[in-house]
């Protein structure tokens, strides 16, 4: 029985082998005719992207100035990544300029930021990162597991990587790592029990943050070792196997909740009788003063942390930062809800009153920047609902409108009754003219029946063409019969068919059938 079944998968994994085959070959037998193009452009960006590597020339206060146009305040944290990544990438373009230079000891530039969530630091690298163009990947450091049988493999990371550089290695091995809530790894209470994501994941990190070659096929990833394989048996040449991370820049970042209280507990002691009155002792303050014991008593490893030599403090954003950010960041959230609008063909303008009660409730949130989102959507909602349907052209922001969406829609209606009526016109003729395609019937509308549709339509907040798909179309045969007892080929629609058509045809065709 034994050997049977044993005979039964092998047959099953030649006919699975067999298949991919097949269809590895049709993919690549359909796609040769497209893929010269394609290829040229791909290789153009690699080119241009390895061009900007080797001659890396930026200057910090470059980079810095970069950063200031999307990141708000955050001084400190721009100057210190802009050293960070200039002296990486400056040492990156030694490496390739002279290979000697890879056999002498040199410890990477990686970075740990720490700072409340929303402040911009997952902004910071992906400002970066586009800068310079290398491939950029973010996960979250609470799906890894120490071997992979819980969640994923930290080489999954660099696996990542490589497929943003479009499985180009020799492009994705000077790309950027960003491991974000870094600190819920931290193994405080893990210590004695079973360790699937604390200790294990930043021993496996900190190898991987270093040095180390990591194998392009995961262990699970039988799709992709048998295209490796048929790749070969293709004559495709030399398939990679494995990349290396010398030069890959790791940053990680966490919230670091409760490591203020830590370091605030250091200080006190070692400052009894002799603290300063005047200082302020903030969450910020007490972290922008931690040091490698701190992090160690935290719950990570000696090692590990002798891996980030880079350690940099965002701040909190406040209202006014909030503010700025939606008034100048060229990245504002504020300009994606306006572009929003804009796509219903309505513009918008937004007072100084408005902007500061935005970024109050913002403030309130407590997630910094996100809290932007979270309260221009809730504003731009029921706006974004009424309004397109009735043609509204412009619409004016104000702290009111913020905080009685209702009445702000009112005010828009009431003052816009000449755009409504000109959309309506357009729904109306559009109607008019596709009834006259489909039933060679020409409808006339009279003032009464465009001021009865005119309401209706403000009423229900809606347009014209949807209030007469839904109360006209039922009524084709009715207006067809009238026309063919009275051999005409126009109908005209009154104010009193608008208000109750089906009991006006009725009238009409029993006229007529007299």
């Amino acid at each position: 029985m034994a050997d049977k079944e044993t005979e039964k998968l092998e047959e099953e994994i030649k006919k699975m082998l067999k298949d991919a085959k097949i269809a590895f070959s049709n993919q690549t037998n359909d796609s040769s005719e497209k893929e010269p193009a394609k290829l040229t452009e791909k290789k153009q960006a690699r080119e241009k992207v390895l061009k900007t590597i080797r001659e890396f020339n930026l200057n910090p206060k470059e980079v810095k100035e970069h950063l200031d146009k999307y990141v708000i305040r955050q001084d400190e944290a721009k100057k210190v990544l802009s050293v960070a990544i200039c002296d990486h990438y400056n040492h990156v373009r030694a490496c390739l300029k002279d290979k000697s230079l890879n056999n002498l000891e040199y410890t990477k530039h990686n970075v740990i930021l720490l700072g409340p969530t929303g402040v911009g630091k997952t902004y910071l690298m992906r400002c970066i990162s586009k800068l310079i163009g290398v491939p950029f990947v973010k996960a979250d450091a609470t799906k890894f597991s120490e071997t992979g049988y819980v969640g994923h493999d930290v080489e999954d990371l660099v696996r990542d990587l490589v497929k943003v550089a479009d499985n180009d290695t020799s492009l994705a091995k000077f790309g950027i790592v960003y491991i974000d809530e870094i600190d819920k790894i931290a193994a405080r209470g893990q210590r004695g029990g079973k360790d699937v994501s604390g200790r294990g994941v930043q021993v496996n990190l900190l190898k991987m943050m270093e040095e180390t070659d990591v194998s392009l096929f995961s262990q699970t990833d039988m799709i992709g070792q048998m295209q490796a394989v048929m790749e070969m048996q293709t004559g495709k040449g030399k398939v990679e196997k494995t990349i290396n991370t010398r030069h890959i820049l790791f940053i990680v970042s966490g919230a670091f909740q409760g490591l203020d209280e830590m370091v605030g507990k250091r200080i006190n002691r070692s400052q009894i009788g002799f603290a300063d009155s005047k200082e302020t002792d903030t969450k910020i303050n007490y972290l922008k003063q931690a040091q490698t014991t701190d992090l160690v008593d935290y719950g990570f490893e000696p090692e590990f942390i002798g891996r980030l030599p880079v350690r940099v403090v965002c701040e909190e954003l406040t209202s006014q930062d909030l503010e700025e950010i939606m008034l100048s960041s060229e990245g504002s959230i504020l300009k994606q809800y306006t572009r929003d609008m804009k796509g219903y063909n309505i513009a918008v303008k937004i007072k100084k009153d408005a902007i500061t009660e935005i970024a109050q409730k913002a403030y309130l949130e407590k997630t910094g920047a996100r809290g932007l989102a979270t309260v221009l959507e809730k504003v731009f909602r029921d706006f974004k609902f009424e309004l397109p349907s009735l043609g509204i052209k412009e619409m004016l922001i104000s702290k009111d409108s913020i905080n009685d969406s209702e009445k702000a829609i009112a005010d828009f209606i009431e003052n816009s009754q000449e755009e409504i009526r000109n959309h309506q016109n357009e729904d109306i003729q559009a109607f008019a003219s596709s009834f006259f395609q489909k039933h060679a019937i020409k409808l006339t509308f009279s003032k009464t029946a465009f001021d009865a549709i005119n309401k209706e339509c403000i009423k229900n907040r809606q347009s014209a063409s949807s209030y007469l798909k839904n109360n006209f179309l039922n009524i084709e045969y009715g207006i067809k019969l009238v026309c063919e007892k009275t051999e005409k080929s126009n109908f005209t629609i009154t104010g009193s068919f608008v208000k109750n058509p089906e009991k006006e045809l009725s009238s009409k065709i029993a006229k007529l059938s007299k």
